[in-house]
């Protein structure tokens, strides 16, 4: 590594494989550079096999806003077993991508200022002590969930049994409790890798310089309050300032970039009168949960856009490593018979992806039955679009217990989507609650309050803004001092 002299403060980010990891960190890295000054180097472990992933990378080195540097992919097979949980798999794959990110920040021709870290990548944050430089993790999510995990390590001692067969909600010191059904994936079963990488997970997020949120300081003051509170709270656990810098959500793509029949579709719905259907990058259906929600959306008789993949046999998360890389099978398939003829003039299935920012953001879209990933989530919210809950896996339970019970914005099945199958007439009164019942007002009021805010945080002087800025001033009177040094 050079000590080369430049303009600005250099910070390099590490985004985790999938997704719903990579968005957050190449948003967080276009809001340093064009926000707050500073050149940025985001390292990439890409999936190799999603279409969608590699179009997002694309789309993302020609804004050059960033530079974008893909890691080397990694053989995890002897290292998990082949049919190890998903975030067992991630893990894996992170821990073994260290000596290629040590090799990387090696190359380059500047002293990074940073390394900023998501939660998967928390163990690389000993390649930043190397380099003698200071390491921030960004969490991208919400502070509810970054309660828990830091708290894991101590229920991991005071709990007996399996979290699951709890009698009690679990508590949190100065949060709202987790309910046992509600548990984040990996503590589902104690006895099983994924579970053991969790709580080393909450052990290590601690030990980095700051913590950056995927939320803004009104959404979720009280647990805030409870992470930063180091006298009787999490803040003793969690020991190192937290920074919510959210909403940062997929920017907007030109009007002109819009192909196809999508969009003068829906320019000629009327307001707020389309829901939109889409289960994340990785979440799957099973082939009768389909039917049924075929049968929903039918009878609702209400406007939609569904995302369609193929089904898995279990409702889960089937795509995660392949978001965008659909097969050929006939979709017709997969519907009640004559199903795509009937809903013809009211609704449009489109296979396996669609720009989901554009959607949201179109003044037709009225509503969103989504599986509660964060980045969803943030998108719905940041458009003032009510959410139906349908949350597959790792921690959508709680984010979707969150929207329900604490901001109001949203409404969920009686059953646990992952647990059976929810019924069309259950679907058809969830879709007519967010559109025409009395209380879709009242819910759609609460999601608007909630854009307002958002976007208000963002802006200059806003909380978000604001505690950006705190973290790059920090980097910049870091790379100062290295200046001096190397002088």
């Amino acid at each position: 590594m050079e000590n080369k002299t430049s303009s600005k403060p250099h910070v390099v980010l590490l985004a985790s494989i999938g997704m719903g990891h990579l968005i957050p960190i190449l948003e967080l890295g276009k809001r340093l550079s064009t926000h707050h000054n500073l050149d940025v180097t985001i390292f990439v472990v890409a999936s190799q096999s999603s279409a969608a992933e590699s179009q997002i990378l694309h789309s993302a080195m020609t804004e050059n806003l960033c530079e974008i540097v893909e890691l080397p992919p990694v053989n995890i097979s002897g290292l998990v077993s082949h049919d190890a949980a998903l975030f067992t798999q991630i893990c894996a794959i992170m821990r073994a991508i260290k000596p290629a990110l040590r090799s990387a920040i090696s190359g380059l021709s500047f002293r990074p200022a940073a390394l900023i870290v998501d939660l998967f990548g928390s163990e690389a944050m000993m390649v930043a002590d190397e380099f003698e430089m200071p390491k921030y993790v960004y969490f991208p999510s919400n502070a509810w969930l970054l309660a828990l995990t830091i708290y894991i390590p101590t229920l991991d001692k005071v709990v007996q049994g399996e979290y699951v067969d709890q009698k009690e909600p679990l508590k949190i010191p100065g949060c709202k409790a987790v309910r046992p059904e509600d548990v984040v994936d990996p503590m589902v079963d104690r006895t099983k890798q994924q579970y053991l990488e969790y709580v080393g997970m909450g052990m290590g997020i601690p030990k980095c310089d700051g913590i950056l949120l995927n939320i803004w300081e009104d959404l979720q003051p009280k647990t805030l309050e409870a992470l930063r509170d180091d006298q009787e709270l999490l803040g003793q656990l969690c020991k190192v300032p937290v920074y919510p810098v959210g909403p940062l959500t997929r920017q907007l793509k030109p009007l002109d970039s819009r192909s196809g029949e999508l969009f003068p579709w829906l320019d000629k719905q009327p307001s707020e009168s389309v829901i939109y259907v889409s289960f994340g990058s990785g979440g799957t259906l099973s082939l009768e949960q389909m039917v049924e929600l075929a049968w929903g959306l039918e009878l609702s008789q209400q406007r939609f856009i569904w995302v369609v993949r193929s089904p898995t046999r279990k409702t889960g998360n089937g795509s995660y490593f392949t978001a965008g890389s659909g097969e050929a099978n006939s979709m017709a398939s997969y519907f009640p018979e004559g199903f795509l003829d009937r809903i013809r003039e009211v609704g449009l299935v489109i296979e396996d992806w669609a720009p989901q920012v554009e959607i949201l953001s179109h003044p037709s879209v009225g509503g969103f039955i989504s599986h509660c990933g964060w980045n969803s989530t943030l998108e719905a919210i940041s458009n003032g679009v009510p959410i139906i809950a349908w949350p597959l896996y790792a921690e959508q339970r709680m984010n979707a217990t969150l929207l329900t019970e604490e901001l109001g914005v949203a409404v969920r099945p009686n059953i646990l989507a992952s647990e059976g199958v929810v019924g069309s007439k259950e679907i058809e009164m969830m879709i007519r609650t967010i559109t025409v019942d009395k209380e879709a007002t009242h819910i759609r009021n609460r999601v608007k309050n909630l854009k307002y805010s958002a976007t208000k945080s963002l802006s200059e002087g806003g909380s978000s803004h604001n505690a950006l800025s705190i973290v790059a001033k920090k980097l910049e009177l870091r790379w100062k001092t290295m200046e001096v040094n190397a002088s």
